[in-house]
């Protein structure tokens, strides 16, 4: 009887390894050719063409080149910086017709034909933008990872402050927002900080709103 049971014991565990021993042998054996080229055989390239900081740009690129790679990668402008990759810290902010957006979230494609302006096309004939002097004056950077997302967002922030758009921090939308200081930070709470340089910010900002450098 005891022999029996021993010889059921073993042949209980022999089938045991024999059956994950096989599951581990499939799980790890490579996919087949068919599979492996479907897998990673590229999508057909799409013609671009966009207008950087002035200048006429075409070429070919995969459709799921997002705009702040294109522009990093492509055209060698690495100013707008590459953060959280997830629109969240506003760091890759870039002003497309006139509006700031957040180029981690889009295609380039999707901008064909559209007018792009980064950090690096905000001087003119070597002079500091502005905002860029402003910042520069009031120190509204440290680290200086998120200042160029920062001082984009900035610009057109003063273009949608004097088109008279209305935000959440505006109290009648029926009226033109006074430029507070909680217009600024509403505006501005897109472009994360990590070095908390906010009071600097603002103060930048309202400068150039005001018109008069400090």
């Amino acid at each position: 009887m005891n022999d029996l049971l021993k010889l059921r014991s073993m042949a209980t565990r022999r089938g045991f390894l024999q059956t994950t021993g096989a599951a581990t042998l499939a799980l790890a054996s490579p996919p087949a050719v068919g599979e492996t080229v479907a897998q990673t055989a590229p999508l057909p390239s799409e013609h671009v063409s966009l207008t950087i900081n002035g200048r006429r740009y075409a070429l070919d690129l995969d459709p799921r080149t997002t705009l702040l790679d294109a522009l990093r990668e492509h055209f060698a402008l690495t100013g707008s910086k590459k953060g959280c990759d997830q629109g969240q810290c506003g760091a890759c902010t870039i002003i497309v017709n006139g509006q700031r957006i957040n180029s981690c979230l889009a295609l380039a494609v999707m901008h064909d034909g559209d007018e792009i302006t980064t950090i690096e096309g905000l001087a003119e004939e070597g002079a500091l933008h502005p905002m860029q002097a402003a910042f520069v004056r009031h120190d509204g950077f440290q680290c200086g990872y998120c200042t160029p997302g920062q001082i984009c967002s900035a610009v057109a922030l003063l273009s949608e402050h004097q088109a008279e758009w209305p935000s959440y921090a505006t109290a009648d939308v029926a009226t033109a927002p006074a430029l507070t200081h909680a217009e600024i930070a509403e505006r501005m709470s897109g472009n994360i900080c990590r070095c908390s340089a906010y009071p600097n910010i603002v103060a930048a900002i309202r400068e150039v709103a005001e018109g008069d450098p400090q």
